[in-house]
């Protein structure tokens, strides 16, 4: 198995050079972001094409893999489509300066595919040897099912509201943005680690450290932390947003001072 998970690193590295290249002529690092679940769809592929013993718990854990996948990776395409470079990598562009194209092949493209190679780690025990089903299993399943409603409905929904040209600037505060500011991240939450419930059944409790990572990198680094970085600085009006509405974890919402009662507040 563990050689399998370093020809995994040969085929994820392989991708993101290709969708460099692409970058460099389009000058537009974003595409990295379709590009992130694919890379554990082609890897859990390959996984299970080389496993020694291929079963139906195997093949059920890959199409939840690819179904998360192609959800993301389409939903990105299709929302990032004729739209400038993500503000991320345009910062990280000027702060790059000169030569950004060439760097950007280790600084995002050649990151991302590591850290998704550590972050399969986890995944690759229930592709690449799954026991007979298990309790964990159905529990698992459930978190999995329920976290990809819960994504699909939350980009769904703020999809809709930013096609309009009405709502320009302004934050969807309904349906399930109004109980989470991420409710979407916190859909990838329950994803993450409902797959771990399902891997947990080979005995390979090491593989928490998929569930983990996810969670730190929604949280702390390229989720909510990264999104609200500065957002009460350049819109103000943010802030009534984030006192009524929880970060993460859905809850209802907190009571306001009467000043903020019945107002849309700017969208990030």
């Amino acid at each position: 198995m563990l050689q399998t998970w370093f020809e995994t690193l040969g085929i994820m590295f392989a991708l993101a050079f290709l969708t460099w290249i692409a970058s460099v002529y389009k000058r537009d690092v974003s595409i990295v972001d379709s590009l992130w679940s694919l890379l554990f769809l082609a890897a859990a592929l390959y996984s299970v094409i080389a496993a020694p013993a291929m079963s139906e718990k195997s093949y059920f854990l890959l199409g939840l893999v690819a179904a998360w996948a192609l959800r993301l990776s389409a939903f990105l395409t299709l929302r990032n489509w004729g739209e400038p470079e993500d503000r991320r990598y345009r910062e990280i562009r000027k702060r790059n300066g000169p030569g950004f194209g060439l760097k950007s092949l280790y600084l995002v493209f050649g990151l991302q595919a590591l850290i998704a190679w550590i972050i399969f780690a986890g995944l690759l025990p229930g592709l690449h040897s799954a026991p007979a089903y298990h309790w964990l299993d159905w529990i698992g399943l459930a978190l999995w099912v329920t976290g990809f409603v819960f994504e699909t409905v939350a980009d769904l929904q703020l999809y809709i509201f930013n096609s309009k040209p009405a709502n320009d600037g302004m934050v969807l505060d309904s349906g399930l943005w109004r109980y989470s500011r991420h409710p979407n991240y916190f859909g990838e939450f329950l994803v993450w680690w409902g797959l771990f419930l399902m891997v947990l059944t080979t005995g390979a409790w090491w593989a928490v450290i998929a569930p983990l990572i996810m969670t730190l990198l929604l949280l702390r680094v390229s989720g909510v932390g990264l999104m609200e970085k500065g957002m009460t600085d350049r819109r103000p009006e943010y802030r009534a947003y984030i006192e009524r509405t929880n970060a993460f974890f859905p809850g209802p919402s907190k009571a306001v001072p009467d000043r903020d009662q019945g107002t849309h507040t700017p969208a990030p």
